[in-house]
């Protein structure tokens, strides 16, 4: 924050309007060593979200307040205000009760705080905005405006981008830098200059539908967090421009690993990456008033880094409600069978009538071996019959998440407990086998 801030000892009008000002889920707030005074407002009881408050060494009088986040407080955020009274964990003393006359002198003191507390909350704010709107998303792509779309990620991941940053980080975008490519957009990995791998997701500006991926994206990133959720960066926008800048998973998607011939993923491994994904499905169907839907869920959106573990992207605001998710369970009994299987749905052999739900529940009663991708259970003596019983489960399940109506489907909590479940049972006989 600018020290030229406090030097405006003669400001008379601040006028923060068509800001879209919300500190309702403000975490952090330091307020120390100021000038301010009179009583603590009650409303920032309301303030549920807020972890760190520091209102010390002010001139602050009266009861510290005991509602909403302030049971978690302790001395450190208010020390060095003498006159303030409440509860002696908090080392002050005991308030004392009113006398008359003393309510309405509370009242007046009270009133600089309650004007002073909020303009400074809202005058900090608004500078980290900017800073952070300057800072993250500055393009000079012909000189055109930028701005974050709102995308505030872990200071840990923040990077100062520009176009010309991206530009030279993908080799001016070059083919050999490709890494994929969506109905939406293209993804292309990136080294910046402090030697950071990065992704960077440029979204097609013809598609319309890729534009509002885009702003979706960046609303829906600002309210979620999750370890399988692919980490947002940086965004770049403006009229002829709109990209992402992601965290990069090196091994790839799982449609690379799936259809590699120098990569195998065993029974295992397939199961952890897909019971990662449930999880996140879980959390993002579950955690939010508003469901959060991934709308195209495939095997290239499963991304993996360097352990294996799967982070998922590209998701939007569902405003369909359990439609929506159940939608989304379909395809997520399509990716499970093509795990498995290693069989895409776009496949030749699925032709006219035929697709590929339909011919593992063809095929699924009368020979497993004729459905299942022939590595996980060729040329295995030990333990066959346990993972054959696995992946039978595994396809079981799939079909139940792919049933015709969407009522049917089972929903994102029980996939991942018959998922675990499954796991479970397969690690125990293949011990006993020991």
């Amino acid at each position: 924050m600018p020290a030229t801030i406090g030097g405006l000892i003669s400001l008379k009008t601040l006028s923060l309007a068509y800001n879209k000002l919300d500190v309702a889920s403000l975490e952090i707030l330091n307020l120390s060593n100021n000038e301010i005074y009179g009583l603590i407002p009650t409303s920032l009881e309301k303030l549920l979200y807020l972890k760190e408050l520091s209102l010390s060494f002010n001139k602050l009088e009266g009861e510290i307040l005991r509602g909403g986040p302030f049971v978690n407080f302790t001395a450190m955020s208010f020390k060095g205000n003498e006159p303030l009274c409440g509860s002696p964990n908090l080392q002050v003393p005991p308030c004392k009760l009113n006398k008359p006359g003393k309510h309405q002198k509370s009242r007046k003191n009270m009133l600089p705080l309650v004007i002073v507390l909020p303009l400074s909350t809202a005058l900090i704010i608004v500078v980290i905005i900017l800073a952070l709107k300057y800072k993250l998303t500055k393009c000079g792509k012909r000189g055109l405006d930028v701005s974050n779309d709102g995308i505030l990620p872990s200071q840990a991941t923040l990077r100062r981008l520009s176009y010309l940053d991206l530009l030279r980080a993908t080799n001016k975008f070059c083919e050999e830098n490709l890494i994929g490519m969506g109905s939406f957009g293209s993804v292309y990995r990136a080294r910046l200059r402090d030697g950071i791998e990065v992704a960077v997701k440029v979204f097609h500006q013809e598609c319309a539908r890729a534009l509002k991926s885009f702003e979706a994206q960046c609303e829906v990133m600002k309210s979620i967090r999750h370890p399988n959720l692919v980490k947002v960066i940086s965004s770049c926008s403006n009229d002829d421009f709109k990209a992402l800048v992601l965290e990069y998973m090196p091994k790839g998607s799982l449609e690379n690993c799936l259809y590699s011939s120098t990569c195998m993923l065993d029974i295992f491994q397939r199961l952890n990456i897909m019971i990662d994904a449930t999880s996140t499905l879980e959390y993002l169907y579950f955690g939010h008033t508003t469901p959060i839907i991934h709308c195209d869920l495939k095997p290239i959106s499963v991304l993996l880094d360097e352990d294996m573990v799967a982070h998922l992207s590209d998701f939007e605001y569902g405003m369909e409600g359990q439609v929506s998710t159940r939608s989304d369970i379909y395809g997520y009994g399509i990716v499970l069978m093509e795990t498995f299987t290693r069989k895409k749905p776009t496949d030749r052999m699925f032709v006219e009538e035929l697709s590929l739900k339909d011919w593992v529940n063809n095929l699924l009663p009368i020979s497993l071996m004729e459905v299942v991708d022939k590595t996980l259970l060729s040329g295995e003596k030990k333990g066959f019959v346990a993972k054959e019983q696995c992946v039978l489960s595994i396809l079981g399940l799939a079909m139940e998440c792919a049933m015709e109506l969407p009522e049917k489907r089972i929903n994102a909590k029980d996939i991942v407990t018959r998922l675990l479940k499954i796991r479970d049972t397969l690690s125990k006989r293949l011990a006993n086998l020991d």
